[in-house]
């Protein structure tokens, strides 16, 4: 068996160096890496640049980061509820590379899978399809679109062993179990650490090969990015 628990999130992201490109795990405010978000912040690692569906609120998640100028460039699909993220965008402190939601998860995933490049019908006729390949397949048009890597990917899970085996709960496996896969060195920080075994091997979602490190997290708020509530 090979261990792979470090003490906490300091010690999971301590050779993150600057201008690293990082994917964050995560959909909206929903299963993302907070402890290591808050590593990072303490680290002061800066010329980030964040792969992510988007960049959390203001005062919470990727914002925190983004508040303090520690990212240069977000991929993302959306701009959310960050109105920081906005005003970044459009004074062209943060440069942003916005892609659509399903091409942006289908090239983590092709990452993921080790396929270089696909074709989708999304954006073909708009600004996204400036300088890519067209092709027409049948009666339509579709872009060439390829993987999205990255060295390093940080993402947040329920339950994990400490060989490094995951399991997600619901919207939170959406961007982080492709993410997990499509990186070089994939840290994970779970809600419960168990010992190996313990773990049906039929409920891992993302098998320990693709982690390298791996530790319990604490204090997690697990926010709600936008409360919507009806009266009946």
């Amino acid at each position: 068996m090979i261990d792979k628990t470090v003490a906490n999130a300091d010690e999971a992201v301590r050779d993150i160096p600057d201008n690293s490109t990082i994917m964050f795990g995560g959909f909206g405010l929903c299963g993302i890496p907070e402890n290591c978000i808050a590593a990072l912040v303490r680290k002061n690692v800066r010329g980030i640049t964040a792969i992510s569906n988007n960049c959390g609120v203001d005062d919470f998640g990727l914002g925190l980061l983004l508040q303090r100028r520690q990212i240069k460039k977000m991929i993302a699909s959306y701009v959310g509820e960050n109105a920081e993220f906005e005003r970044q965008m459009l004074s062209g402190e943060l440069e942003v590379e916005l892609i659509p939601q399903g091409t942006l998860a289908t090239r983590i995933q092709m990452a993921a899978m080790g396929i270089p490049a696909f074709f989708t019908p999304a954006g073909f006729g708009t600004e996204v399809a400036e300088g890519k390949e067209i092709r027409q397949f049948g009666n339509k048009m579709y872009l060439m679109e390829y993987a999205l890597h990255a060295p390093w990917a940080i993402v947040k899970a329920w339950k994990g062993d400490r060989m490094g085996n995951l399991v997600f709960r619901k919207t939170t496996r959406n961007f982080s179990v492709p993410m997990a896969k499509a990186a070089d060195f994939t840290i994970a920080e779970v809600e419960i650490l168990v010992e190996p075994g313990e773990i049906d091997p039929d409920q891992v979602h993302v098998p320990s090969i693709y982690v390298k490190r791996i530790f319990q997290g604490t204090h997690y708020e697990k926010r709600i990015e936008r409360r919507t509530v009806r009266l009946t």
